[in-house]
C-alpha cells in the first residue's frame, strides 16, 4: 500500500502535534512532503526538530506565497492547515482547487463568509475537508454522550455548561495574536469552537436561536488601572517591569518557544510575548451564551478566561434524571511544554442522578495524553487505519460549519443586544 502524502501550512504552535505524530506512530503508511509558512526561520526550525527530535529527513519549506508551486513540486494527497484561524479558508479552498483533500485545526474558520467560500468550494472541486475536534474523543467526553444517545436521562430538556480558563493558560490568548480579533473572530469562535461542538455531538442537534453577552473585563489596561496597577510594558522581552509579573512569558527562558517565537520575529515582526495588559485587545474575556437548540433543549454556557483553576462544569437536565459534570485539566502554555500536558486530566467526577434511585458515579477506562486523552484517539483516527464507531466522532465540514456558527451568532447578539437565529446569517 502506498504511503499518503501530507503537506502542512503554518508550522507554529499547532504544527508539531500532527506532523510529530506523522513521522513516528504513523510512518509506514503516511508521508511528510513539505511545510509552509510565512516565516522561513520558523520553518527551518520545524525542519531541525524533524532531524534531531524525530530523526526524519528534512522536508522542502515554501513560503506562503509559494504554495502553488508546493501543491505541484510535491504533489500531496492532503494539506494539513495548522496557521492562524483568519487564514484557513484560504489555504483550504487554495488545496481543495489544486486537487487535495484538507485537515484543518479548529475552527475551520471565523466568519459566515469565509465559511460559504469553503462550502462552494467542497461543492466545485468535490474535495473533502476535516475539523480536528480532540475533545470529542477523550474518553470522558465520548462517555457523556453515550449516556445521552442511550436515554439515560431521557430527553434532555436544559444544560448549564461553564468553561474555565485560567491565568496561565487562559492569559495564553491575551498574549498572542488571538487578541485581535479580526485573527481569531474571539474567543467564541477561537475557543469555544470546541465547547459548542461537544454540545452539537452530545445532543445530536444543532444550534437554532443565540443570545449572548461579553466584554473586556479582567485583562486590557484599563480594566489593570482600575485595579490600581501603575507598571506597564509592551512585551516581557527585554522589559524590567515584567520580570516580577506573574503573567508574562519569557521567551528567552524556554528554548522551544526562544527558537519557535522569539529568533523568528525579525522576519514577521510577530512578539509571542505581548502584556495582557496592554492596549490594543479587542477580544473578550467575560462571556455568557443562550442558546436554543432545533431538538428544543435550551442551554446557559459561560467562559471566563481568568480563572484560578482550569476545566469545566457542565449539568444536564433531563426528564429522567440530570447528570453532573466536573473536569478539572492540567494547565498549560501552548508549546511551553509537553505536548501531552495540554489538557491532559488533573480530576474527573460524573455523576448521574435519576429519579426516584439512588445516585452513582459513572465509571470508564481514561485515557493518556493531551485533551483529556483525546489527542492520540484523534490522530488515530486521522492517520491510521479506518475503523467503525459507534459515535460518529470524525468531524466533517458540516459539523465545522455547525460549531463555529454558535460563536459567530454570539458576537453578532454581542454587537446588537439581540437574539441571532442561525437560519438568518447561514443556511449551509
Amino acid at each position: 500500500m502506498s504511503k499518503k502524502k501530507y503537506a502542512l501550512v503554518g508550522t507554529g504552535g499547532r504544527a508539531e502535534f500532527f506532523y510529530g505524530a506523522l513521522v513516528t506512530a504513523y510512518n509506514d503508511t503516511s508521508e511528510l512532503v513539505a511545510f509552509c509558512d510565512v516565516n522561513q526561520t520558523r520553518m527551518d526550525y520545524a525542519n531541525h526538530l524533524l532531524h534531531d527530535k524525530y530523526q526524519y529527513p528534512a522536508v522542502p519549506t515554501y513560503k506562503a506565497q509559494d504554495f502553488d508551486r508546493m501543491i505541484a513540486e510535491t504533489r500531496p494527497d492532503f494539506v494539513l492547515v495548522t496557521s492562524i484561524d483568519r487564514t484557513h479558508h484560504k489555504y483550504i479552498i487554495r488545496a481543495m482547487e489544486l486537487g487535495c483533500d484538507v485537515i484543518s485545526e479548529k475552527p475551520m474558520t471565523i466568519d459566515e463568509e469565509k465559511c460559504r467560500d469553503i462550502f462552494d468550494a467542497i461543492e466545485r472541486t468535490g474535495r473533502n475537508l476535516r475539523v480536528t475536534f480532540n475533545y470529542r474523543y477523550a474518553p470522558h467526553n465520548t462517555k457523556i454522550r453515550e449516556v445521552i444517545m442511550d436515554g439515560v436521562l431521557g430527553e434532555i430538556l436544559s444544560v448549564n455548561f461553564e468553561w474555565l480558563l485560567n491565568t496561565q493558560h487562559g492569559a495564553d490568548y491575551f498574549r498572542r495574536w488571538h487578541r485581535d480579533k479580526r485573527n481569531s473572530g474571539g474567543l467564541l469562535v477561537h475557543k469555544s469552537t470546541h465547547h459548542f461542538d461537544l454540545m452539537n455531538f452530545w445532543l445530536g442537534s444543532q444550534p437554532d436561536t443565540v443570545f449572548a453577552m461579553g466584554d473586556l473585563r479582567f485583562y486590557g489596561r484599563e480594566n489593570a488601572e482600575k485595579r490600581g496597577i501603575t507598571e506597564f510594558y509592551q512585551r516581557a522581552y527585554g522589559s524590567k517591569a515584567a520580570e516580577n509579573d506573574p503573567f508574562a512569558l519569557h521567551l528567552d527562558q524556554n528554548e522551544h518557544l526562544k527558537r519557535l517565537y522569539l529568533d523568528a520575529e525579525h522576519e514577521d515582526g510577530y512578539q509571542r510575548d505581548q502584556s495582557v495588559f496592554g492596549d490594543n485587545i479587542s477580544i473578550e474575556d467575560t462571556m455568557s451564551v443562550m442558546v436554543k437548540y432545533k431538538n428544543k433543549t435550551v442551554m446557559n454556557y459561560s467562559l471566563n478566561a481568568y480563572m484560578p483553576w482550569e476545566g469545566f462544569i457542565i449539568v444536564f437536565n433531563g426528564t429522567e434524571g440530570r447528570m453532573e459534570v466536573r473536569i478539572t485539566e492540567q494547565s498549560y502554555v501552548n508549546s511551553g511544554g509537553d505536548k501531552a500536558d495540554e489538557g491532559a486530566l488533573n480530576g474527573i467526577s460524573l455523576m448521574i442522578y435519576p429519579h426516584f434511585k439512588a445516585p452513582y458515579r459513572v465509571e470508564f477506562e481514561s485515557g493518556s495524553g493531551g485533551h483529556g486523552g483525546g489527542d492520540p484517539v484523534l490522530l488515530r483516527d486521522i492517520f491510521g487505519e479506518k475503523q467503525a464507531d459507534r459515535f460518529n466522532r470524525a468531524a466533517s465540514h458540516q459539523d465545522g460549519a455547525m460549531s463555529i456558527m454558535t460563536g459567530i451568532a454570539a458576537n453578532r447578539s454581542m454587537r446588537t443586544g439581540q437574539p441571532v437565529r442561525i437560519a438568518d446569517i447561514w443556511q449551509g
